[in-house]
């Protein structure tokens, strides 16, 4: 188990940990005020490739947590990053927000609809709230026809005001039983998105705590990495599920307040 007292940086998911919707959990802003007035580094990791990190800049100021976007990585930007450097300029067809094809477009990939389906050389998948049929049958026929199948991340569901709604991962799994193919998944609980997280940080795995509230994928991650876990309930995972799971993080706290003051004292 890892200790607290030897953690340097924080890497923080933001769904259900600093916000639920647009309802900030409890001790959010304290504990990234303590961050600030301390200078820990600490960096927000988020599967959600719903928006852009200037987006989630805009978002969190509402809420009133000041996070720079500098401060912020998520699916969205680590997919199209490491797809430019694996197929520079190539031509993909995106299901997902905005968010995600603005990421995409700001790393020299093509983003295209309405081509002929062997002309696209990745699909890439996020979650997308107006997903449709035509645009399932338009991912199938393009890795059918041999394009890469990428997943920003495979979170089955996330976490909103009204309980538990359909992720990203819900939508993967429609297209990979049409394809017969496993994507390539970028975001936790995969090591490319927490690889780029430590890279910014500049500190090794060892010396970083991961915070999140998805066992599968926040703290199924960090453990893999190396990484002191932290679980916060009150997001997706509930104490119930926890007397049941095999992956058990270090620690487990009601919400970034409780964490705060188990820092604060010592005790963690």
């Amino acid at each position: 188990m890892g200790h607290l007292g030897a953690v340097k940086g924080y890497l923080l998911d933001m769904d259900g940990v600093l916000y639920r919707g647009n309802t900030v959990r409890p001790g959010a802003r304290e504990w990234i005020a303590y961050l600030h007035e301390h200078n820990i580094p600490y960096l927000c990791v988020t599967n959600n490739a719903t928006r852009t990190s200037a987006e989630y800049e805009a978002k969190l100021a509402r809420l009133g947590i000041p996070i720079t976007a500098e401060r912020i990585l998520g699916s969205a930007e680590t997919t199209a990053a490491w797809l430019q450097r694996q197929a520079p300029g190539a031509t993909v067809y995106a299901i997902g927000t905005e968010g995600l094809r603005s990421e995409l477009r700001r790393h020299a990939l093509q983003v295209v609809d309405g081509v002929p389906p062997s002309e696209v050389n990745a699909v890439v998948v996020g979650l997308d709230p107006t997903l449709t049929y035509e645009k399932l049958k338009i991912a199938t026929l393009a890795i059918n026809a041999g394009a890469t199948f990428i997943g920003t991340n495979p979170d089955a569901t996330y976490p909103s005001e009204e309980g538990l709604a359909p992720g990203c991962g819900a939508i993967l799994a429609a297209v990979e039983r049409a394809t017969g193919q496993r994507p390539i998944i970028i975001g936790k609980p995969e090591p490319i998105i927490f690889r780029e997280a430590l890279r910014r940080l500049g500190l090794q795995a060892e010396e970083v705590a991961m915070v999140g509230d998805r066992l599968d994928t926040d703290i199924e991650g960090g453990h893999r990495m190396g990484m002191t876990t932290i679980l916060i309930l009150g997001g997706v995972t509930s104490e119930e599920e926890l007397e049941i799971t095999p992956i058990l993080p270090d620690y487990v706290f009601a919400d970034l307040g409780e964490l705060l003051r188990a820092v604060q004292e010592g005790r963690a």
